[in-house]
């Protein structure tokens, strides 16, 4: 399996599959049970799956050094169907926050899709492997799920998304649909390639008595992987943003998308951001090696001037992290990984925290 393949495949999480018929049904149940075990040499930023948190560098730097946690909330379970008229459906949760919660709902058809699942302004191309199950900084596009409806051709995908992750720092109105295109294929046997780009219409409304006022925002990215060698694969992903730094992966103050724009008295006024990963998935010994960076910066002048110094000296400039990981299948069906992070996060004042930590990973799929 190519190291892009792999990619997709942790993914999805789709492994294999149960698979049996019921009339003019195929039904595949699918998933997998995972623990994940951290040590943070410096303070405890481990959220839920053990994922590394960005505000937690900052909330918990006082903690002393050295702490161990672990659980299995990672763990998931999906069902697809697929009748004989050539519908299909696909339902699947996973055990994040504790509790089982909704990943993908949705129905295809021919070339239409809808429900829920990731959003069309997401790609796996450029992504490197790895354990951290929120990732690296930067991939491509908003790494999340998200109501659509979906139109593909071809290379060609289009949609109009739920505006949810839209945010100009309160009273957001969400009054249309987020409109994306993606472009994606091989452009070589060794080259995968992806483009995306989307629109969407920011506004605040403060209701009757109050100011209101709207503006676009845009973004969009460009990811590759290039096979080298049949062991040996490099990723690569671009990300410019303005006015949608939601969309902007891992970017802003809670560590998954930045604010897309502020309030300058009764104007909206957008935010820049800009972003990328590199990274390399190389063959070694009974498994792979993956090593990768990535680092997302929003653009705060603008914000500093309009409204102060102060404000913008406790905002999050900059995010970035690096990941190096040891992933190998010791029996079918069976994953076992470990994995060194490092996480970085420097306010617009200058100040900033990091931190290391270690994690070791076991799945069984089916």
């Amino acid at each position: 399996m190519t190291s892009a393949a792999m990619a997709l495949g942790i993914a999805s999480g789709q492994a294999a599959a149960v698979e049996f018929e019921a009339g003019d049904v195929m039904l595949d149940l699918y998933g997998y049970a995972q623990m994940n075990a951290v040590y943070d040499f410096d303070q405890d930023i481990g959220s839920t799956t053990q994922a590394g948190s960005f505000p937690a560098l900052f909330t918990n730097a006082e903690e002393g050094d050295g702490h161990f946690d672990a659980d299995a909330e990672q763990s998931r379970l999906g069902v697809s169907a697929t009748h004989s008229s050539g519908v299909s459906v696909t339902l699947e949760g996973d055990f994040r926050g504790g509790d089982f919660r909704l990943r993908h709902a949705y129905g295809e058809y021919g070339n239409w899709l809808a429900g829920r699942t990731w959003s069309n302004y997401t790609s796996f191309v450029g992504w490197t492997p790895t354990l951290d199950f929120d990732s690296v900084v930067g991939s491509a596009g908003v790494q999340d799920r998200v109501a659509q409806v979906r139109y593909s051709t071809g290379a060609w995908s289009f949609s109009l998304e739920d505006p949810r992750f839209q945010n100009v720092g309160g009273d957001e109105k969400q009054s249309a649909p987020v409109v994306t295109a993606r472009f994606e294929r091989a452009l070589a046997p060794n080259v995968q390639f992806s483009a995306g780009a989307l629109l969407q219409y920011l506004s605040y409304d403060e209701g009757d008595a109050g100011e209101d006022d709207n503006a676009a925002g845009m973004a969009g990215y460009v990811a590759t992987d290039v096979s080298l060698t049949d062991a040996l694969t490099l990723h690569a992903v671009l990300n410019a943003t303005e006015g949608a730094n939601g969309y902007l992966y891992r970017s802003g103050d809670s560590g998954f998308g930045g604010q897309d724009a502020y309030r300058d008295g009764d104007s909206l006024e957008t935010i820049q951001g800009y972003g990328g990963t590199i990274g390399a998935s190389a063959e070694v010994g009974v498994g792979t090696l993956n090593l990768t960076y990535g680092m997302v910066k929003m653009d705060w002048d603008d914000y500093e001037s309009d409204v102060g110094a102060a404000a913008a000296d406790a905002r999050v400039e900059t995010n970035s992290n690096a990941f190096v990981n040891y992933q190998w299948s010791p029996i079918e069906h069976v994953m076992l990984g470990v994995e060194y992070g490092y996480f970085k996060s420097e306010l617009y004042s200058g100040d900033s925290e990091d931190a290391q930590r270690v994690m070791f990973a076991s799945r069984y799929s089916f």
